[in-house]
């Protein structure tokens, strides 16, 4: 679920948006999940409450982890495209190979939102958006978890 009043076509436009790359590179589209958009929905309000921005930090070895991206801007100043479109521009460092050696920079935190959206084995995703009043929060939660090392997101 996503906060506030455009909450179905933010949720919308978020979800065809990650189709819409994988599509364009042969991946199989992402299912709508309403229980990872509740547990997306339950970090973002953390993180507008607490005026935080921090991973869940999930046991390294539970079988049903859940893959994170999360985005965090002035509220009201970036649609969600826009948002969506910060993770997918790191596509532009990105290159092929096993993960963590994606990126032509050296530095995964360059590519990791970008892997996690088209990691292949990932089937399904929710997203939420929390606001504390000055900023939003975007937290997208995907199943199975991408970005696994040694292995190529697609």
């Amino acid at each position: 679920m996503l906060v506030g009043a455009a909450a179905p076509q933010a949720q919308s436009l978020i979800f065809k948006i990650h189709n819409r790359e994988r599509l364009s590179l042969g991946i199989p589209p992402l299912r709508w999940d309403d229980e990872l958009a509740a547990d997306a929905e339950q970090w973002a309000e953390h993180l507008a409450t607490t005026r935080t921005f921090e991973h869940f930090e999930e046991m390294s070895d539970d079988p049903d982890a859940q893959g994170e991206n999360l985005w965090m801007g002035t509220k009201g100043a970036f649609s969600p495209a826009t948002m969506v479109g910060h993770w997918i521009a790191e596509k532009e460092v990105f290159v092929r190979g096993s993960f963590p050696d994606n990126s032509r920079t050296g530095d995964v935190e360059d590519v990791g939102h970008y892997t996690q959206i088209v990691w292949r084995r990932t089937e399904r995703i929710g997203c939420a958006i929390a606001d504390d009043g000055q900023d939003e929060y975007l937290v997208c939660r995907y199943a199975e978890s991408g970005n696994v090392i040694g292995e190529q997101p697609y």
